[in-house]
């Protein structure tokens, strides 16, 4: 994790001491469990709930004694006993080391996850308030990044908002997929530890058990969850970059707050860069990168290996905390994008009205053209404005052969800017549900 990229909450879910304090948790519940079922004295989880609530977990001391036993659950252990005393001779009874450590990561997951959807909320009020604040600035669209129809600024949006709703869709499902707790022992048998710890255990952590974790949790699912934060990140690029597209010089329909005493370049004083669209298309690359390794981690060998853990320490606080940073710095940009619809319809104008030529191809096809011989003659026109800087419109009514077809009150017509935008309010409300 780089400061620089992160937020203190998300941070906090991956620092020793919550995974200690979890570690402790998922113990101590387990021990509450045994206890009900005559395994352990209930004396003895009252005492280790006691004094391991009250202890305060030394990383340091956990480093050192790691030192020596080469075993990071083991270290925690030694220190725990050190805290407890007798009774942590019931600590851990019939457990691997996986099963606290598979239900801890499942545990700061699911946290993460929990962020993640607080972020996207905030992300999609910016977008729903955007939206229907530019539900009707005509903008023009554009494929290849050349001009098309025209389109308002507000649909744009609204595009956005479907996308980051469905992304929010696909966190909670990662949510619900990783949810999962293993306490089975070894080779996830039970046969020293009975399932209805697990199930305890799961219920006081907010988890469900895992049918079968064969010593491990199955590493697909951790898969789908690192595979849900790569797209929600491509869908935070996909954003930024038309924020960066819309910000060149040529185009300026939108562009970042560039707030009071900020500065562009060390070089050059007048610039306004999108640099903060630009980090996002660089954050998402590397939370994308994370998915990768999180799908190599699903083949682990037999029943358990570590190969996963390496990565997924690593994997585990990069991808969430820098996906979290983000969403949260998209929100921002959203809320504060500066719009220039006045732009907007400057560019529309910039091709003398090439953009309604389909328009022009319809109706001519209509009146009997054929659409080999309609497009010809629309095309025709078409590049003659393009090239020379005409009114398209005029060019069409000299032609004697699309007036042929067409009269001049026809033509006109064709060049009514509602037309592209008498469905707006259908969009809007399949997208928000309301127009």
């Amino acid at each position: 994790m780089i400061p620089r990229y992160s937020r203190p909450e998300m941070a906090s879910i991956w620092t020793p001491e919550t995974r200690f304090r979890i570690w402790f948790e998922i113990e101590a519940h387990a021990a509450s469990a045994m206890a009900e079922i005559g395994i352990i004295p209930k004396e003895a989880a009252r005492v280790i709930w006691e004094k391991g609530s009250k202890a305060v977990f030394d990383t340091a001391r956990i480093d050192e004694i790691e030192a020596v036993t080469k075993h990071d659950v083991i270290a925690f252990l030694t220190h725990l006993a050190e805290h407890v005393g007798p009774d942590a001779r019931f600590v851990h009874q019939g457990m691997t080391s996986s099963d606290v450590l598979d239900t801890c990561l499942n545990v700061q997951l699911v946290r993460a996850a929990d962020l993640l959807i607080a972020d996207l909320d905030r992300l999609l009020a910016a977008l729903k308030t955007r939206a229907f604040e530019h539900k009707t600035s005509v903008t023009i669209g554009r494929s290849h990044g050349i001009h098309a129809e025209p389109t308002t600024f507000g649909v744009k949006l609204a595009f956005a908002y479907a996308e980051f709703a469905r992304a929010r869709e696909r966190v909670v499902a990662a949510r619900r997929e990783v949810a999962t707790c293993a306490l089975s022992g070894a080779v996830g048998s039970f046969a020293n530890i009975d399932p209805s710890v697990e199930i305890y255990v799961a219920d006081k952590l907010g988890l469900v058990p895992e049918p079968v974790s064969t010593q491990v949790i199955p590493r697909d699912r951790h898969a789908m969850y690192f595979a849900t934060l790569g797209v929600v990140a491509s869908s935070v690029e996909r954003l930024a970059t038309e924020v960066r597209h819309l910000q060149r010089t040529e185009v300026l329909e939108a562009e970042e707050y560039f707030s009071p005493g900020q500065k562009g370049s060390s070089a050059m004083p007048h610039k306004r860069n999108p640099v903060l669209s630009e980090n996002l298309t660089g954050l998402a690359r590397m939370v994308r990168a994370y998915a990768l390794p999180a799908m190599e981690n699903v083949a682990l060998w037999h029943e358990r290996d570590i190969s996963h853990s390496s990565v997924e320490r690593m994997i585990g606080p990069d991808a969430t905390v820098t996906l979290d940073f983000a969403l949260v710095r998209l929100a921002g940009v959203i809320e504060k994008l500066v719009i220039y619809p006045e732009t907007m319809k400057r560019n529309l104008d910039k091709l003398g009205g090439l953009h309604n030529s389909q328009r022009v191809l319809l109706a001519l096809t209509q009146a009997g053209a054929s659409r080999e011989e309609a497009y010809a003659l629309v095309q025709r026109n078409a590049m003659k404005t393009w090239e020379k800087g005409l009114d398209f419109l005029t060019e069409l009514k000299a032609d004697k052969d699309v007036t042929a077809k067409l009269s001049a009150h026809e033509l006109e017509a064709m060049f009514d800017l509602g037309y592209h935008l008498k469905h707006v309010d259908t969009i809007f409300s399949r997208v928000f549900g309301t127009a």
